[in-house]
């Protein structure tokens, strides 16, 4: 778990704003982007809501007709969402570098914006194939401070670099309300509630901590004939009525991460005989996950060790994934490693 102080200076109802604020007094060294970069985030994070909450009326129901890069169908809701982060960090001055799964390449500042301290890593709009059928979807995104000179342009060693090296990560949920979650090194993982009515942020969930284990585990079993049989042999035996284990799936990466971050349990999406590198992405899906679920004192590995020691070659790498609370991972992660 990691060495900090914890939140308790913060009331529930406190808003992000008045958080990031006071947060940043404590780092004498601190410039503000980081609370200015949130701010965008939260803008942005405000209109994808507003727009996810009446898809309908506003046309962004289906598909676009095009393929992103991932091979995937791209909704309209995926290119709203996009670009609508885009144009809130690209003329903030606050990054360097945009990393996004909808684009083959990186997205690069123009001029003279692109002094900012950091690179931006983000999957939009995740769990867009729920969109028409009106289940949870979210915004996942990582925030690396850069390494290329300040003053040039952002370069891919912002970026493909351990996961480790993360400033901070976090994830918007859409779903009956808007939740944004953050994590940072100080201060833990902390969930923010938007009220429409205001317009506003609020401090709903704070300081979130896992407990060493739990009892609910998440997967598509759809796939088990093309799991690797150790990992088929393992689930079966947490199906004994003797361990008292649930299944709870959604079928969105980010629906189900929150809710195993909320109640406890364990995701797994694991390579299979058709995708053996697994399918989630590292960069922008698995890092930041990784990051958040050990700062609230679980765990995270690839199946065989720890995601955050991974460094990413690609900007569109795959990964297997096995995240929550930290006795279940490393046993899911034992038992598919087994000799």
């Amino acid at each position: 778990m990691p060495d900090r102080a914890p939140t308790t200076q913060f009331e529930e109802g406190t808003t992000l704003d008045r958080f990031l604020q006071e947060t940043a007094r404590s780092h004498p060294e601190a410039t503000g982007q980081f609370v200015a970069l949130m701010h965008q985030v939260t803008l942005a994070a405000k209109m994808v809501s507003s727009r996810v909450n009446r898809a309908g009326l506003a046309g962004m129901i289906g598909q676009t007709g095009q393929v992103n890069i991932q091979g995937e169908f791209v909704m309209k809701l995926d290119v709203y969402a996009n670009e609508t982060f885009k144009r809130a960090l690209e003329h903030a001055g606050v990054c360097c570098l945009i990393v996004s799964e909808e684009e083959a390449d990186p997205i690069h500042i123009p001029e003279p914006f692109r002094t900012g301290r950091y690179a931006f890593t983000m999957d939009p709009l995740d769990g867009s194939s729920n969109i028409d059928v009106n289940a949870t979807i979210g915004t996942i995104f990582g925030i690396f401070r850069r390494k290329s000179p300040t003053g040039g342009p952002g370069a891919l060693e912002d970026v493909l670099r351990p996961g480790h090296e993360l400033t901070a990560a976090g994830y918007v949920i859409y779903g009956s309300g808007t939740i944004l979650v953050l994590a940072t090194r100080d201060n833990g993982v902390n969930g923010f509630t938007l009220d429409p009515a205001v317009g506003e942020f609020f401090l709903s969930h704070r300081d979130l901590q896992l407990a060493p284990s739990a009892r609910t585990y998440s997967l598509n079993e759809g796939y088990a004939r093309q799991w690797d049989p150790r990992l088929a042999a393992w689930i079966d035996r947490l199906k004994d009525p003797a361990r008292g284990f649930s299944q709870r799936y959604i079928g969105s990466l980010v629906a189900d991460f929150h809710r195993n971050l909320l109640k406890g349990g364990l995701f797994i999406y694991p390579a299979t005989a058709k995708s053996p590198r697994g399918k989630l992405r590292l960069l922008y899906e698995a890092f930041p996950l990784a990051f958040i679920v050990e700062q609230a004192g679980g765990a995270a590995t690839d199946g065989r060790g720890r995601i955050l020691d991974r460094v990413a070659e690609g900007l569109h790498e795959r990964t297997p994934l096995v995240i929550g609370n930290r006795d279940l991972v490393a046993e899911a992660t034992a038992a598919m490693s087994a000799e």
